[in-house]
């Protein structure tokens, strides 16, 4: 065998091990692009990946890759969904967040995937607030149930933009309210304009705030002008208690010539 037979020997299994490479990594994604305790398969169907990180003790939503077609957070300890966490997976079309520990939402929460997000599952959370655009552009079916809302002005702007997902805010319970009969009741039991009522508390406290202030600046007047009436009345008596200084005789005498 001559040099030039054992070199092409060598070199053709050396060029299949690298097709091979290159085959897995178009078909496959790489494991540096899925997070870590994910896992990342490809869908033929979606042309993106399925990114399953649920019960992965995520306490934070993890960079992910662009391509995530469909994303599962589910059963996790996420506390917070930070403004435009997704921004960027333009391809997203599922979004499972449910049993995590989730309290509010702001109004990007969601920035970038609004028109490509088909479910958002936002079930047993510790959601209590939202912004009042928090849902304002999605068009995704979302899923609510099970938590503590605490109804207020913000959430009935919210509910009142998710027009299209009437079956999510009929799930909706109040576990507090502006209004204490509403607690426990479904929130579109809720016939009252909850802005306008906070509207017209807070124009109550600065009323309240004003007749405070009146009978303050009016009260100090009145203790003023007596005060000032009691020094005058003692200067008065002073004045009064004081010896009259009797006549000079050429005072008197000079009174007498002018006569």
């Amino acid at each position: 065998m001559t040099l030039l037979d054992l070199w092409l020997s060598r070199s053709i299994p050396m060029c299949l091990l690298l097709q091979s490479l290159v085959l897995m990594a178009l078909c496959f994604p790489s494991a540096s692009m899925c997070p870590k305790g994910c896992i990342c398969q490809r869908d033929p169907h979606l042309h993106g990946l399925n990114v399953t990180c649920s019960q992965s003790r995520l306490k934070e939503i993890p960079s992910l890759p662009v391509d995530t077609v469909l994303l599962r957070l589910d059963h996790n300890q996420i506390g917070a969904v930070p403004d435009q966490a997704f921004h960027g997976l333009r391809l997203l079309r599922e979004l499972n967040l449910s049993y995590n520990a989730v309290e509010t939402l702001g109004e990007g929460a969601f920035s970038g995937i609004e028109a490509t997000l088909q479910v958002l599952d936002l079930s047993h959370n510790r959601i209590t607030s939202v912004h009042k655009d928090a849902f304002a552009r999605l068009k995704a079916r979302v899923i609510v149930d099970d938590n503590p809302w605490h109804c207020d002005c913000a959430l009935q702007q919210a509910i009142g933009g998710m027009a299209h997902n009437h079956e999510a805010a009929a799930r909706v319970l109040c576990r507090s309210s502006e209004l204490r009969d509403q607690e426990g009741r479904p929130f579109l039991a809720v016939d009252t304009d909850l802005c306008n009522l906070a509207k017209r508390t807070t124009d109550y406290a600065m009323l309240v705030t004003m007749f405070g202030w009146f009978a303050m600046v009016i009260s100090y007047v009145v203790y003023y002008v007596r005060q000032n009436q009691e020094d005058a009345r003692r200067h008065l008596e002073y004045l009064k208690s004081l010896p009259s200084k009797p006549k000079k005789p050429d005072e008197a005498d000079d009174i007498s010539t002018v006569v």
